[in-house]
């Protein structure tokens, strides 16, 4: 178009369709655009159909024929209703006449969306829900009502249709157009797809084989050999910093992801008098705790008491003297003979206050008690019977001693037993028959005793005081006797040693008198700085350690039994030193200090490890033949089983003792071990140790001997030790007797 005329191509021509066709296509364009352009129609219908008339007989001669755009200059349109909406009239050059030409549909790429097909009433996107309770839809461009075309049902009728239409179930209304549109059977199961997960169209396989229309042979000369370039591997600088920006707004909460929008929660309105079926629909809030009831009032409280009730001056008087928080009851019991004599209550305002103070006062809580059943709290353990065997029967009583017995201990055989006591004696007992074979005076109390672990050798080392004392008693065979006095004959030093670079001995290795070298077994004499309070052996009997804890700082002296020498124990003082071990296949050696246990290594004279016992006072220690474990007793009342795999604390803490333990021991063949406390008793334990790394030890109380009493000082049971082949324990109490217990 240019301007008001209308170009037309001369040489195509049109085919001129007859005059029902061109009615019913007429009809067919009205009735679709009605409503588009509804409520536009001003035009009268008399006008229309003169017009119509005229047309009719102009174009008669061309009715059924193909006619040329040159000959249709005296063709004139009708008028329609879409002419007045046209910018321009276009006016024939031959005939003065004015026409009016339909409307053009002109196809384009936006005639495909579901806008234009359902964009009939006219309104725009304008929501339909705004006019509801109308009877209009909304108004045309010169502001007339639409009225709506299709007429809401009441209940009544939407009811008398669903029974009465059987394709009621598959019927919707499409909200723009207010028609109603039925749902085929390939609609409906489209919509119950959708509905399920699935894929709409029932046919689709999301699984078909894929026919990879590219080839995949690998091309023997490429497009081009160039190396890929570096800005494909590394990641984008820009898009790093783009995503860090929104990293940065959604922390601060500029950003924030889509749907996170909370909705502001409405006030729910419920009943607070509801009861019965109507608590359900109450919005759920605390339950309701009642207060706690007031304790009854017993026979204390009756203004007639019974007599043991009634109180004597003497609590009347204790009473008074306690304070108010510390009685046991606010007041004090009276007797009257009827009740209109008893008086007014002078309390009762206080006590009124004070339940009313605990009552808004004072929170309530409900605890949930938790139903726990109690052997299922207790370790499931064997039974005693089934560890046997272990000592549990006392056997032989050993008296003699006039004084407390502070140490004990059994040779290598098992057959003889030694003892020291605060009356200044050794004595040594046969174990069968309980017999004290011989007794050997010192100079002083007896602090520890020990016989040396080596079955070929015959030596019991005896501290008193600052002496330790090496006794050969001459109970075994001849032939042992005999190769234990060579084995004890003084060794001369030899000329030059110090300037060797050899250190001189710390202690020196006096010989005794000759009466006492003959007739109690005496071979050496070592004198101590400081006060002896232990003496252990080597598992191989060749080396001796003592123990003195004196002062702050403590010393831990070496002998050396075949070149009888002796040496300080890494040259220095140590702090709090309590007792000493050996272990019996490694060159290792256990520090017992008052709170921890320090591990060297003889051979590097290195520390390896520190355990951390948690107690407050270490009284004693024992190695397990084997060497991984480890128990201590403490002054604490503590027994603590130590496993050095497993970690520096311990595995197991024993607390059955009431008072101190003073001694602990292992058996060296069978899984036992002692413990004995002031109490007077001794606990005997099953202790299975596996080769299995992974398998914990095994720890089971068997027994509680109560053989002892305690003395007036407090003390029972000083020190026990096992039998080194037979399930028994020996046990020295306070009371000056020595027990044997067997299985």
């Amino acid at each position: 178009r240019k301007g008001n005329n209308m170009e037309l191509p001369t040489d195509p021509v049109l085919p001129v369709e007859d005059e029902e066709d061109i009615e019913q296509n007429s009809d067919g364009v009205n009735s679709s655009d009605e409503s588009v352009y509804s409520g536009l129609e001003e035009e009268d219908e008399s006008e229309d159909s003169g017009e119509e008339e005229g047309q009719t007989s102009e174009t008669s001669e061309f009715k059924g024929t193909l006619v040329p755009f040159d000959k249709l200059a005296g063709f004139k349109e009708a008028e329609t209703e879409y002419d007045e909406f046209l910018p321009d009239k276009v006016e024939d050059n031959k005939a003065s006449s004015k026409r009016k030409m339909d409307p053009i549909d002109v196809v384009t790429s936006d005639s495909d969306t579901s806008d234009d097909e359902h964009a009939r009433d006219g309104i725009g996107k304008i929501p339909s829900h705004w006019y509801d309770d109308e009877d209009h839809i909304g108004y045309d461009l010169e502001g007339n009502k639409i009225l709506k075309t299709h007429k809401e049902k009441d209940r009544l009728d939407e009811f008398l249709r669903k029974i009465d239409d059987p394709d009621y179930g598959r019927t919707i209304i499409d909200p723009l157009t207010k028609k109603e549109i039925r749902l085929s059977d390939e609609e409906i199961s489209m919509i119950k797809n959708i509905q399920g997960g699935e894929f709409p169209d029932s046919t689709f396989d999301p699984y078909e084989e894929y026919g990879d229309f590219i080839t995949s042979d690998i091309m023997v000369t490429p497009v081009s050999a160039a190396p890929e370039p570096k800005n494909r591997f590394v990641p984008s600088k820009w898009e790093h910093k783009r995503m860090m920006k929104m990293v940065r707004a959604i922390r601060k909460g500029w950003l924030k992801p889509l749907g996170s929008k909370e909705k502001p929660k409405e006030d729910e309105a419920f009943d607070v008098w509801a009861t019965g079926e109507t608590k359900s629909l109450i919005r759920k809030r605390p339950d309701h705790i009642p207060a706690p009831k007031l304790k009854l009032p017993g026979h204390a409280e009756s203004y007639n008491p019974p007599p043991e009730y009634i109180p004597t001056e003497e609590e009347i008087k204790e009473w008074e003297d306690m304070d108010p928080e510390d009685r046991p009851r606010d007041f004090l019991p009276k007797k009257y003979s009827s009740l209109r004599l008893v008086p007014a209550y002078n309390s009762f305002i206080q006590e009124r206050f004070g339940r009313c103070l605990d009552l808004y006062l004072c929170p309530r809580a409900i605890k949930q008690r938790i139903q726990v059943d109690p052997d299922s709290l207790i370790p499931k353990l064997p039974k005693p019977e089934e560890l046997k065997p272990f000592p549990c029967l006392e056997s032989v009583v050993f008296n003699g001693h006039e004084g407390c017995v502070t140490c004990i201990s059994v040779d290598p055989t098992g057959d003889w037993l030694a003892s020291g006591s605060e009356d200044k004696t050794v004595r040594l007992w046969e174990v069968k028959t309980g017999r004290c074979e011989k007794v050997i005076k010192v100079e002083g109390p007896v602090s520890c005793l020990a016989w040396c672990p080596n079955s070929a050798i015959s030596i019991l080392a005896v501290s008193f005081s600052k002496t330790l004392m090496l006794i050969n008693p001459h109970l075994h065979s001849s032939h042992i006797c005999e190769g234990t006095d060579k084995l004890t004959k003084p060794v001369k030093p030899e000329n030059g040693s110090e300037e060797e670079g050899k250190k001189p001995s710390i202690v020196k290795w006096d010989c005794p008198p000759h009466n006492e070298y003959e007739s109690n077994g005496i071979r050496f004499l070592l004198t101590h700085p400081k006060e002896i309070e232990q003496v252990t052996w080597h598992k191989q009997g060749n080396y001796l350690a003592t123990v003195m804890p004196s002062g702050a700082s403590g010393l831990v002296y070496w002998h050396a039994l075949r070149r009888q020498h002796s040496q300080s124990m890494l040259g220095s003082k140590m702090r709090d030193i309590q007792r000493v071990a050996f272990h019996p296949s490694k060159p290792l050696f256990f520090i017992a200090t008052k709170t921890h246990v320090l591990v060297y290594n003889l051979q590097t004279q290195t520390k390896v490890k520190r355990l951390q016992t948690g107690s407050k006072w270490v009284s004693s220690i024992a190695v397990h033949p084997q060497g991984d474990n480890v128990i201590l007793g403490s002054y604490d009342r503590r027994l603590m089983w130590f496993d050095l795999d497993l970690s520096l604390k311990p595995y197991k803490t024993l607390r059955y003792h009431k008072l101190a333990v003073r001694s602990v021991a292992f058996h060296d063949r069978y899984p036992l071990f002692a413990s004995c406390g002031a109490e007077g008793t001794v606990h005997i334990f099953h202790g299975m140790v596996y080769d299995d790394l992974l398998q914990n030890p095994f720890i089971v109380p068997l027994k509680i001997l109560k053989s002892h009493a305690p003395d007036k000082h407090g003390l029972g049971v000083m020190a026990c030790c096992f039998h080194p082949t037979q399930p028994w324990v020996f046990s020295a109490g306070a009371d000056n007797t020595i027990r044997l217990h067997t299985n």
